[in-house]
């Protein structure tokens, strides 16, 4: 269901991009909630316009990509909007058997400039922006034939790690593409789901809440790299070190949010403090964390650390994944060796999975760091993916512990195809929809 052109003013034109560069959704009007959204159910596509896509905001990308303002809801359920970018492979025809994608980004910033639905825009400033990066492995799925979609699963606020928001926007977004007339989708669409780190995050909850809180969805499989599993641990862990930005970020996004570490960074924090709050808040993570490196969150409280985590234990206990059990198969892919994320975190995050009945394939890589498994796991992810949305059988779960992803003979046709597909990006050339190649071991995770 969409509203009325009366109603909001016309599908298409508002926030239209000129010519030139693109307005940050602060300041493009296309973001405004129309007047009786909230009436609408989840889902509901408000707005739409086409919108040009460019590498780091420069190549063109010979993609179609509309963008969609749809209803959906924040931390606690009440009603907001937000907003998704939806992809086809340049001059695809509506199908009404292509799967879908939800591809949630390591958005990781509260600035809106690293927002997936501007910073892949043509013409984006976006600097530090991991989404811009990620395009490049993306756009293997387009290759594939596969529609896509790219929630802004921070919200308009940017509200990183908050609990719960990013699975209402991601599947919002999934419910706002499948009715989308240009893509000729239907409700029983196949959708996977995908994501790594802060992306793999949002996907974690994306599938946690699907369920109860969108069970119409046929979502029929999600790959999680390095989801996150344990914020509180995370943010322990990195505090003081090399990517001490990371927690900065997150308080800078959630003392919004939730009230107790507002009222933390009220009280406790110094004007030093604060003003690092506000640096964090204004950059994205590439740019943040060499600003940042070693800092350590003692040296801006006016009280020690260890005192102040009381007060916030709630805060973290909501946003630990793995405490609602997601109804499709999925496959966990983590470094042994991640220098942001332990191990031990996804650990317990798959353990709570399995605990809840949830088939879960769980893969550690000893080689890989968290940097790195991203391109290395993307041939295995988009295989694995595929061969649920073709409905190849699956061998009983398992807890693998290997080498390298990358080193399967299955996977080098698949590397080779990745490595293609960024050149196809790097030069804006077609992304050529390409079969997904025979996995007929699949690493030994699918039949």
């Amino acid at each position: 269901m969409t509203l009325s052109a009366e109603t909001i003013g016309g599908t298409d034109t508002p926030g239209r991009p000129t010519a030139g560069r693109p307005l940050p959704p602060s300041r493009d009007p296309f973001f405004r909630a129309p007047r009786g959204f909230n009436l609408q159910a989840p889902g509901t596509i408000l707005r739409s316009r086409p919108v040009e896509l460019a590498l780091l905001g420069v190549v063109p990308q010979q993609v179609t990509a509309w963008q969609l303002l749809y209803r959906s809801s924040d931390l606690h359920g009440r009603p907001e909007v937000a907003v998704t970018t939806v992809l086809l492979p340049k001059g695809a025809a509506p199908d009404a058997d292509r799967p879908l994608l939800a591809f949630q980004s390591a958005q990781d910033a509260v600035t809106d400039r690293c927002a997936p639905s501007y910073a892949l825009q043509r013409g984006a400033l976006a600097p530090g922006s991991i989404t811009q990066l990620e395009w490049m492995l993306v756009a293997g799925a387009l290759r594939r034939g596969w529609a896509v979609t790219i929630a802004d699963h921070e919200g308009p606020d940017g509200n990183f790690g908050a609990a719960r928001e990013p699975g209402y926007r991601t599947l919002d977004g999934v419910r706002a593409a499948l009715r989308f007339a240009p893509l000729g989708l239907r409700s029983e669409t196949k959708v996977a789901v995908w994501g790594y780190s802060g992306g793999g995050m949002a996907s974690s909850w994306a599938i946690e809440m699907a369920p109860e809180y969108a069970p119409e969805l046929n979502i029929v499989g999600a790959v999680l790299g390095a989801p996150v599993g344990d914020p509180r641990n995370v943010f322990l862990r990195l505090n003081g070190s090399m990517y001490a930005g990371f927690p900065a970020i997150v308080i800078a996004a959630l003392h919004r949010v939730y009230p107790a570490l507002a009222e933390v960074v009220a009280r406790d924090f110094t004007p030093e403090g604060r003003r690092i709050l506000e640096r964090a808040q204004s950059l994205g993570p590439i740019a943040a964390l060499p600003l940042l490196i070693g800092r350590r969150m003692d040296d801006y409280l006016l009280r020690p650390l260890a005192e102040v985590l009381p007060d916030l234990e709630p805060m973290f206990d909501d946003m630990r994944l793995g405490n609602s059990t997601p109804a499709c198969p999925v496959l966990v892919v983590q470094p042994m060796n991640d220098q942001i994320i332990h191990v031990t975190g996804i650990d317990g995050q798959v353990r709570r999975y399995r605990e809840g009945g949830a088939a879960v394939w769980y893969v550690r890589d000893r080689l890989s760091e968290h940097f790195s498994l991203l391109p290395l796991s993307t041939p295995l992810s988009l295989d694995w993916l595929a061969d649920r949305l073709a409905g190849e059988p699956l061998q009983p779960p398992t807890t693998r512990t290997v080498w390298s992803v990358a080193l399967a003979p299955s996977r080098w046709r698949g590397m080779l195809e990745m490595a293609t597909t960024a050149m196809r990006v790097t030069f804006g050339l077609a992304l050529a929809p390409e079969p997904a190649p025979p996995t007929t071991e699949a690493s030994g995770l699918a039949a």
